[in-house]
């Protein structure tokens, strides 16, 4: 709230201080018209001799004064009550003294005056109720210091100058040395004239947002200036002091936007140079604050070669509804000049759309959005320094969701989703618009709804569900043309699963299972014979409605065995218990010949069977049937630990394994053994290391060019299984504060990684990507007597490994170690690096220095991409308040980029 009698200070939620210069205004005429003459304040103030030594603090109210016999002044006695009794309450603790021969009231030592919305506080005050005036001032202590500065208020404006001239009739007052605070910025003047309600005006004022504002680092001087509460401020020349001395920043006539909502208002670019395009102005524009529920900000970049770049962002928000933001990016590139060899011209786009809504909202049906898609080499060829952490990005994906649930029993779920998968390496695309699903809730028809199951019959159950497809594989290039949809593929498949279980011996769990699906296309094929004269077999698409019928049967049986091995209360490590849980299944699939044809292939008559829904969306009917075993075998370890407090009596149980599991099968048509997979995974340092791993291991022998043989390794002079692959990753997240990471939310919004080990991505000339950047919103952990003793810092680490020996070429095809973190080395010094190292190809992976200086009521950050194609700094120096954060100086270098 503003705290300067109607002031509404120089702050507004979402502003871009616009110094605009309009024109040259005289600043001796304006003090002519703005300026009042000084004039003292004469307070004859005398004490109370018969005032009590205990000051006993005396509430003195005007009708209950003792008029003096000897004056019969009725006309006075008239205003006075009229003015003043049952509207003005005031007190003081020395005395209160009315002379009725000056028409005043004398008011000593924290003096108090109230008056319908205006209260007023001093050390002394002297209220003239014929003048209808109040007067306010300090007094001296006994040390002959001014203590007791007025204390004025009116509705919800502050102010604490030091002293005050009022008129509580026409509402205007003098304000000598006024001070003001309003949201961390502080406005001071030598004198202010309240005109209105609406008018006031200023001479010889600062305005800084320092945290020290009776010695502010760095101010505004504004000579005269002209407010217009909760609207304007229209300022003379004004010009910035830094540490009281003038600096070249100055402007003859200066206007800031006054309110506390957001308004619309110009985005100021940043200038450059960049080889081959010239001198650059990037990211200015302008914010429209069009409602409560939704903005836009336009932006673009200019490049004296032509290049240019043209943005828009919006965010909108309804409470308890739905919140979201849609970003567009286009830029057109030109790389060096018409004529010269080198000369190229391409475009590029991007589009980001979140939407999420409120579950409270529609309970019953959820719409959500996450769309990043564009051109593939958007942020590789990207001018704009606010992409360049995204460079490594190889994937685009996108998806928008509808879905609704009826409640009715059997309660049924249908979605509607259209996704995007992009790869900017090969620029494929796979889209899916859109893809339809149906799905109902489990039925057990031989029980009654919500009665207990037993036994096989009461635990059969059967479920529908449907998923309807249509899919689109093109390219970049082809991209919103008419040929992305020629060779869309469309498909519906229908699914009724059956199955119940049950107890068998009572220590094993049996579960059967089969299944009945039918997929609908809506063309197929027809592959002709031989064809001598064009030397091959022809295909024909026949379109129109064909479907394929499946089933196939399941079943399963398993248990849970635990083992304990006990080590004694005593022990550091008192228990350690070994889940195991081995599951056996058989599967049997038929063969579905019926849907197979045959055609003759070449010319020596080979014939060869096809059937015609290959190419179909959800595959193709089986043909030769299937005859499996297969085997699971999961374990789990966990500890019991004593605990590190003493005063618990119980042991703590911490989890060693999450989970080691082998998988393999047996197919009895082929007699073969399937590969052996292991998969596992773990955590360490109370969950702060996340490990995963895995290994293939094949059972069968190769021979020396690396071709499987039909022989088992066992057999061939080698071990059980040969290790094919296997891989290892871990990801490290802990920072001082209780080994708590933190994570980079600003890369998801601009379509990167969730962490920052590609590096962070942000504009810091722009306040609208800092977020709450205002003095004040200090989150750092508060220093000890010795800074070093508790140094904030966060490190994240992942690591990644795999080998190959498929072929017996026993070789490491990944090893790759990523880093990010960041330290405070100071209060006011916090640095941070992203990198990492590729132990394979023996070089460093992308890597960004980061360094940020905390200067008070300023903010310097340096970014700076020391090597690789993408090397570049950034530099920028200005005003934490987002009230002047166009006060700003920044200086950037980005990498040249050819087009492809």
């Amino acid at each position: 709230m503003t705290k300067l009698i109607d002031f509404t200070t120089l702050y507004v939620t979402k502003s871009h201080i616009l110094f605009v210069i309009l024109t040259w205004i005289s600043i001796g005429f304006l003090k002519a018209q703005e300026t009042p003459a000084k004039t003292p304040l004469r307070i004859d103030a005398v004490k109370d001799t018969t005032k009590q030594k205990d000051k006993i603090t005396a509430t003195v109210v005007l009708d209950t004064i003792v008029k003096d016999s000897l004056s019969k002044d009725s006309t006075a006695a008239k205003k006075g009550k009229s003015s003043l009794l049952d509207k003005i309450r005031y007190k003081a603790i020395d005395y209160a003294k009315i002379s009725q021969k000056r028409k005043e009231i004398l008011l000593y030592n924290e003096a108090e005056v109230y008056y319908e919305d205006t209260e007023l506080k001093a050390g002394i005050i002297i209220l003239n109720y014929e003048k209808k005036e109040v007067y306010a001032g300090r007094i001296k202590d006994s040390a002959g210091n001014y203590t007791q500065a007025p204390y004025f208020k009116q509705g919800s404006n502050i102010v604490e100058p030091d002293s005050i001239r009022f008129n509580y009739e026409t509402k205007r007052a003098l304000i000598w040395n006024s001070k003001t605070e309003q949201d961390g910025s502080h406005v001071t003047a030598e004198i202010v004239k309240k005109e209105n309600d609406s008018t006031y005006f200023m001479y010889e004022g600062r305005l800084t947002t320092s945290k020290n504002p009776d010695d502010p680092d760095y101010y505004i001087r504004i000579r005269n200036a002209k407010f217009v509460p909760k609207k304007k401020i229209i300022a003379g020349f004004s010009n910035m002091y830094i540490a009281d001395v003038p600096t070249p920043i100055a402007v003859p006539f200066a206007y800031f936007p006054l309110t506390q909502e957001r308004t619309s208002g110009f985005i100021f670019p940043t200038f450059g140079e960049l080889n081959n395009r010239g001198y650059f102005l990037q990211n200015g524009g302008y914010y429209f604050a069009v409602s409560d529920y939704f903005d836009l900000a336009l932006t673009g970049d200019y490049y004296t070669n032509g290049s240019y770049g043209l943005r828009a962002d919006t965010q909108y928000r309804k409470r308890y509804k739905f919140s979201g933001n849609l970003g567009l990016r286009y830029e057109n590139l030109i790389n060096s000049q018409r004529g010269f060899p080198d000369y190229s011209r391409g475009t590029i786009y991007n589009i980001r759309w979140s939407h999420s809504q409120d579950t409270k909202s529609s309970p019953s049906s959820q719409f959500s959005a996450s769309v990043n898609l564009g051109s593939s080499r958007y942020y590789q060829n990207s001018l704009n320094q606010f992409n360049s952490p995204n460079q490594l990005n190889n994937t685009l994906q996108s998806s928008i969701s509808y879905t609704k649930t009826f409640t009715s029993y059997p309660s049924v779920r249908i979605g509607v989703t259209a996704s995007h998968q992009q790869n900017t390496r090969t620029e494929s695309i796979n889209m899916t618009l859109p893809t339809l699903t149906a799905n109902m809730d489990r039925i057990y028809p031989f029980v009654k709804r919500n009665s207990s199951r037993k036994g096989i019959i009461d635990n059969i159950n059967f479920q529908y569900s449907m998923r309807a497809e249509n899919s689109i594989t093109t390219t970049d290039s082809l991209f919103f043309k008419k040929e992305m949809f020629e060779n869309a593929r469309t498909g519906v498949r229908h699914d009724i699963p059956i199955s119940t279980s049950f107890k068998l011996l009572k220590y094993f769990n049996l579960g059967m299972s089969t299944s009945i699906n039918e997929v609908w296309q809506l063309s197929t094929i027809r592959i002709n014979d031989y064809d001598p004269s064009l030397r091959k077999s022809t295909i024909d698409t026949i379109k129109g409605f064909d479907r394929f019928t499946t089933y196939d049967f399941n079943a399963s049986i398993g248990t849970t065995i635990y083992g304990m091995f006990n080590f004694g209360t005593d022990k550091k490590i008192q228990a350690i218990r070994h889940t195991i849980t081995p599951i056996i299944g058989y599967g049997y699939n038929p063969s579905f010949d019926q849907y197979f044809d045959s055609y003759v292939a070449n010319e020596f008559g080979a014939v060869r069977q096809y059937t015609r829904f290959q190419g179909g969306l959800f595959g193709t009917p089986r043909q030769g049937f299937s005859n499996t075993m297969s085997i699971s075998l999961i374990n789990k370890l966990e500890a019991k630990v004593r605990d590190r407090d003493s005063t618990k009596t119980e042991a703590k149980k911490i989890t060693l394994l999450n989970n080691l599991n082998f998988n393999t099968s047996y197919d009895f048509n082929t007699n073969r053994i399937s590969p052996i997979i292991m998969t596992g995974s773990t955590n360490l340092f109370q969950n702060k290391m996340g490990i995963n791993f895995g290994a293939t291991f094949n059972p069968y022998a190769i021979d020396d060019a690396g071709t499987q043989l039909d022989v088992l390794n066992i057999n061939n002079g080698g071990g059980l299984a040969r290790l094919t692959n296997a891989n290892l990753t871990m990801n490290y997240s802990f920072s001082s504060k209780n080994f708590k990471g933190k994570d980079n939310t600003n890369n998801v919004a601009t379509g990167g990684r969730p962490d920052d080990l590609f590096g962070t991505a942000q504009d810091f000339s722009d306040s609208r990507t800092m977020g709450n950047t205002e003095e004040g919103d200090d989150t750092e952990e508060a220093p000890t007597e010795y800074y070093r003793t508790s140094i904030p810092w966060d490190l994240r680490v992942a690591y990644s490994l795999s080998y190959s020996n498929i072929r017996r070429e026993s070789e490491i095809s990944n090893n790759s170690l990523m880093f990010s973190g960041n330290i405070d080395i100071t209060p006011k010094w916090k640095v941070g690096a992203s990198s990492g190292y590729d132990f394979k190809n023996q070089g460093f992976t992308y890597t960004q220095l980061r360094f940020e200086r905390d200067l008070d009521s300023w903010r310097l950050n340096f970014n700076w991409v020391p090597f690789s194609a993408n090397s570049s700094w950034y530099f920028f120096i200005g005003i934490k308040s987002s009230m002047l954060s166009d006060l700003k100086w920044d200086k950037r270098k980005v990498s040249d980029r050819s087009l492809n």
